[in-house]
């Protein structure tokens, strides 16, 4: 073997290598704010000994006590249920006859297309075209998850973020969850759903031995990715 082809053999594997690595990186995640924060410390307040109004404790006597501040835990209730149907149908049709008929002298002419044209000809022509797809798209997922506020824009709204992970028998679900709320919508119980939600992010990843038996081979999904056909 000479140098030149090893070199190409070399480079061939090496090639065939980043396909592999390339195929095995997982997927990113679509939840990319935070999703814990910590709450931040109370500013002191000066206390009046034998006052009946306390300014650290007024708002627990008339306010429901729900997510407000960054720290704060809010229970999220996902009810998202989605559907769409998409179909079409198309179709053309073309058609088209012509008859020549022509005299015994055609001036002008050669002697083959004068042969052609002298007699009777019918031309008959047709073009047929039908299409027809449809798609169908159905999810539902349902659950409950405790997020953390993360943040509170100038506006009031709350930025939420959390995670949920469960493992059992080496089988390991995670739950994320990144959205923005109106504490105005959130209802007694401190819970909210999750159609309240804005810029909404639910992402639910298995790991362990069946969700390995339900994703595809590196090296099926290497070639998948250079099949021309």
């Amino acid at each position: 073997m000479t140098l030149f082809k090893l070199i190409q053999l070399r480079s061939l594997f090496a090639g065939f290598l980043l396909l592999n690595l390339a195929a095995c990186v997982a997927p990113q995640s679509i939840v990319t704010q935070p999703i814990s924060a910590r709450p931040q410390q109370n500013v002191l307040t000066q206390s009046n000994n034998g006052a009946i109004f306390q300014s650290g404790t007024a708002k627990l006597l008339f306010e429901e006590p729900v997510a407000r501040r960054i720290g704060d835990i809010l229970i999220i209730t996902i009810e998202e249920n989605l559907s769409a149907v998409n179909s079409a149908n198309s179709g053309a049709n073309r058609s088209g006859t012509l008859s020549l008929g022509g005299s015994t002298s055609l001036p002008y002419m050669p002697g083959a297309i004068e042969k052609l044209l002298s007699g009777t000809a019918d031309i008959t022509s047709e073009n047929t075209f039908a299409g027809k797809g449809q798609t169908n798209s159905s999810n539902t997922f349902k659950g409950t998850i405790a997020v953390t506020v993360v943040d509170v824009l100038a506006n009031g709204n709350l930025v939420l973020g959390g995670e949920k992970q469960i493992a059992v028998n080496g089988q390991t679900s995670l739950i994320r969850f990144s959205g923005v709320v109106n504490p105005n919508d959130i209802r007694a119980g401190n819970t909210i759903s999750s159609t309240r939600v804005a810029d909404a992010r639910i992402e639910q990843v298995g790991q362990g031995a069946i969700a390995d038996a339900n994703t595809m081979g590196w090296m099926q999904r290497a070639f998948m990715s250079i099949w021309p056909f």
